[in-house]
């Protein structure tokens, strides 16, 4: 009581305007100031490589000689390549009640009060949408259409012509007889396939697309036509040269995982009108034991590969005659080595291996950094010398663009398309790398800068168009044609999202709750449907997808050792170094009568044969799984909404079914971020 006495005294002295000690430490109690520690829930700005384009309506020069044109939405069922026919809307038994004229039976007849009550449930269901539907999206805005033109008499079935008749029955083989193509296939049908040369001047185009559409037989038809129309027509550049590589066309992918998958397509809609295909990739050394002996025996060696399907092409040596090639798939870095010759870059190599090795041992001087730059510059390498010639290529296709524009590829791919044009006879300039990525405050395209036109059909296509890409190809093609579906960053509509929360407990072993949790729920599946048939249950497949190399790696042992094998794989597995993807079978998508030949010889014993493939982000990319995979797991929080989309697109592709489950914290420290992740991956939804 005393010490609550002299507690008031000491407020009452505070209106009275005298200042004491006191009152400085009640002032204090009272109103606690924010923790240093505590975080700020304040939002800071995403970086223009990861924030999402609002919409691709062309700005600055590309305004006034740009295009776009975005496909109208489609009725049509969930799986267009399966030829379906859509699904007519079918009314609740409420509503069906409530029309006039309908007869009722009487045991069907409701009160007039419970009749009331489901006329005022769907009236403030109704204003539950309508609010929903104003609220300003976390994420990004919808992606805008409305200022892009939708144009209709789009095509509506693949047919001959002004498709090739072999490259028509290739595509029925791949993809049925039924078949109609996707918003984005259409689009491509209407504005690249062309029956004659009608246009002299180069193409260039933008293909956007949500996962799972369609996008590689978008640029592929076109490609393929015009390849087998020229070569029949007489119109193919074929100038001699002395190298054994000349191809007319080329595809660059991020991943050699891509490329094998991309060659192996490719082949199956050319093997009717005859076009050579081939894949390089960096993995192109057999499966053979080390051999001792002079550098001429090991150059021997590097030069052998596996002829099989999706398999690296063989390259003979430089005094053979040129080989005939149509078509050729790979990474920048790859296509680099083979037209300027492997180990054209030791000098650049050599000096970050310098400025790594001394950043590690403490040396942070530029100084320093630059003089131990060049310990390693007297030593000599080899350089072979160059097995590909660049001036027979005519088309250019960069697959998953967002990526090979980005600062890990761009040099690579800019450089590669410079060699193309210098070696086709109208060199281009090579921008500087900051000029590519623009900043926060560099949002408007640079109308000063010179616009690159290349001397070949240049084609992109991607999933998600970051503000970077959007800016860079409105500053450096401003004629470019854009091309976009009506669902653009969106998830594909027969994707399911859901969250899991962990447990407080090891979260390797919520992980594998949740994938026996998917097993059995295959075994009650298979229960209802078989109704006690002897045949086994076929599990579902999960692909678990981790941010860190190590998360992967103690993940997959762990995974081992209760029994569940499973495939871990990084980008410096060992497993990638076999220069095929058979380190990837039964999860990548095959053809019929490879699948059907893995199938009878894999067991559906998930410890013995793997069911669960963990990696990270280097499989997200345009690799097209087996539809045996109905479960994706991101058990790590996304760095951003574009690793998100794309790691979420290998499930539910061409109208499967799929799910996604996104781990994190329901309550507790992190719980935050988890809501906010939440609230950002539903507006994805379509």
């Amino acid at each position: 009581m005393l010490a609550t006495l002299q507690l008031s005294r000491v407020l009452a002295r505070s209106t009275s305007g005298s200042v004491s000690s006191c009152i400085h430490t009640s002032s204090v109690l009272l109103s606690p100031a924010p923790r240093k520690g505590r975080k700020s829930h304040s939002k800071t700005p995403s970086s223009p490589k990861t924030r999402l384009a609002k919409s691709l309506k062309p700005t600055g020069k590309a305004k006034r000689l740009g295009t776009l044109e975005v496909a109208p939405k489609l009725t049509r069922d969930r799986a267009p390549h399966e030829g379906r026919v859509p699904h007519e809307p079918t009314l609740s038994r409420r509503r069906r009640i409530s029309e006039p004229g309908t007869s009722i039976k009487p045991s069907e007849q409701k009160h007039f009060a419970a009749l009331a009550h489901s006329e005022r449930v769907d009236r403030r269901t109704a204003e539950a949408r309508g609010r929903r539907g104003s609220k300003v999206d976390p994420l990004e805005r919808e992606f805008d259409t409305s200022s892009s033109t939708s144009v209709g008499g789009l095509p509506k079935h693949f047919k001959s012509p002004p498709l090739l008749p072999g490259l028509l029955q290739c595509l029925h083989e791949v993809i049925g007889e039924n078949a109609r193509p996707t918003a984005i296939q259409s689009l491509s049908l209407k504005h690249l396939v062309k029956e004659s040369n009608a246009e002299s001047r180069w193409r260039e185009c933008l293909l956007a697309s949500e996962t799972g559409s369609g996008k590689s037989i978008a640029y592929l038809l076109p490609l393929l036509q015009d390849l087998k129309r020229t070569e029949l027509e007489g119109l193919s550049s074929s100038r001699k040269s002395s190298k054994p590589l000349n191809p007319r066309a080329l595809v660059l992918a991020p991943t050699h995982e891509l490329s094998r998958q991309l060659a192996s397509f490719a082949k199956k809609l050319s093997h009717v009108i005859k076009l050579r295909v081939m894949c390089a990739s960096r993995a192109n050394m057999p499966s053979t034991a080390k051999e001792k002996g002079t550098a001429s025996k090991m150059k021997k060696l590097m030069g052998g590969i596996n002829h099989t399907d999706g398999a690296e092409i063989f390259i003979p040596g430089s005094g053979r005659a040129s080989r005939p090639v149509d078509l050729l798939i790979g990474t920048p870095m790859k296509l680099l080595e083979l037209e300027r010759g492997r180990g054209w870059n030791w000098e650049q190599r050599a000096r970050e291996r310098a400025m790594r090795i001394n950043t590690k041992d403490g040396a942070t001087e530029p100084d320093s950094l630059q003089e131990s730059s060049t310990v390693d510059l007297g030593r000599k390498f080899w350089v072979d010398e160059p097995e590909m010639g660049l001036d027979n290529v005519e088309w250019v296709i960069v697959d998953e663009a967002d990526v090979l524009f980005d600062s890990d590829f761009q040099e690579a791919t800019r450089t590669l398309l410079a060699d193309i044009a210098a070696a086709r006879g109208r060199p281009v300039p090579v921008t500087s790398a900051p000029m590519l990525v623009p900043q926060d405050a560099q949002q408007v395209p640079d109308t000063t800068a010179q616009p690159i036109s290349y001397p070949f059909n240049f084609l992109l296509t991607s999933a998600t168009i970051p503000n970077s890409l959007s800016n860079y190809l409105s500053t450096y093609h401003p004629t470019l044609t854009r091309l976009a579906s009506p669902h653009l960053h969106h998830l594909p509509r027969t994707l399911r999202t859901e969250h899991a929360s962990w447990t407080g407990g090891n979260k390797d072993v919520d992980i594998e709750r949740r994938i026996r949790r998917v097993w059995a729920e295959d075994a009650l599946v298979h229960a209802k449907t078989t109704f006690g048939s002897p045949r086994s249950v076929k599990l579902s497949k999960v692909i678990v997808f981790c941010n860190k190399k190590r998360r992967v790696e103690e993940l997959g042992a762990f995974l081992d050792s209760r029994g569940i094998k499973c495939v871990a794989l990084t980008g410096n597995a060992d497993g990638r170094l076999r220069g095929s993807n058979h380190h990837l079978d039964g999860f990548l998508k095959q053809s019929s009568s490879s699948t059907a030949v893995g199938v009878s010889s894999q067991s559906s014993d998930p410890a013995v044969t793997p069911h669960v493939l963990v990696t990270t982000s280097l499989l997200s990319r345009g690799l097209d799984f087996h539809p045996d995979i109905k479960n994706v797991f991101i058990v790590d929080e996304p760095r951003n909404m574009i690793d998100f989309l794309h790691r979420a697109g290998r499930t539910g592709r061409a109208g499967e079914m799929g799910k996604v489950v996104v781990f994190g914290r329901s309550k507790g420290r992190g719980s935050g971020r988890a809501a906010d992740v939440r609230k950002r991956i539903g507006a994805f939804a379509a």
